[in-house]
């Protein structure tokens, strides 16, 4: 059973995804809170397994409470779910502890599944999102540069790309004719490599360093 805990403001969303999520068998409601006052004492509480988090609050940034819940230490998957698409929210996410990025406008089907996908390890990214952080590496033509030399294989580099443009790990599997588990031994190798934990990182770095870029 997969405990959620939600911080939305809008009761209308809020209802929404609480609804959608006690209407699954696998996963539960244990929380809500709709301001940074009341979900800072719920995540001083604990007591679920993902975070679903806007960061539009009331009374504060929801990147604040981001941090929060990454410097207890827990195994907690923080679900990003809000109308921000500006790449600096996104980065700022990222950093403080998100493992995952959706904005508002996505199916709640898909938010629902989104979350049974961040708890098996993925990092659930919509895909104006990943495309954003592709743009951090689009080559300026008066200005070329020698491709950076990188660890990953040629392999793990076919499987970043794949998981940059917003493929799951069994689709991966499906493109490349491999099983799941191979594609689950890339995926931990380019987090390896790369130094990082989750798929956002893992683009945000690979973007950073141009590796992305290479084909």
């Amino acid at each position: 059973m997969i405990r959620v805990a939600i911080i939305e403001d809008d009761p209308v969303m809020r209802d929404l995804l609480s609804g959608a999520v006690e209407a699954c068998d696998d996963m539960m409601v244990t929380s809500t809170a709709d301001n940074v006052a009341m979900a800072s004492g719920m995540i001083e509480a604990g007591g679920y397994d993902v975070l679903l988090c806007d960061l539009g609050l009331p009374d504060g940034s929801g990147i604040t409470l981001i941090r929060q819940e990454a410097l207890t230490g827990r195994d907690t998957d923080i679900l990003v779910i809000t109308i921000f698409a500006n790449q600096n929210k996104v980065l700022d996410a990222i950093r403080a502890g998100a493992r995952g990025y959706l904005l508002k406008d996505e199916r709640i089907e898909d938010c629902i599944e989104a979350i049974r996908n961040i708890r098996r390890g993925g990092s659930p990214i919509s895909p104006i999102i990943a495309r954003q952080l592709l743009g951090q590496i689009t080559p300026e033509a008066s200005q070329p540069s020698a491709p950076l030399a990188s660890p990953l294989s040629e392999r793990e580099y076919e499987v970043l790309n794949l998981l940059s443009r917003g493929f799951s790990n069994s689709e991966c599997a499906d493109i490349l004719t491999v099983s799941a588990n191979t594609i689950g031994t890339h995926v931990k190798n380019i987090y390896r490599k790369l130094e990082v934990n989750s798929r956002a990182e893992a683009l945000f770095e690979a973007s950073s360093q141009g590796l992305l870029a290479r084909q």
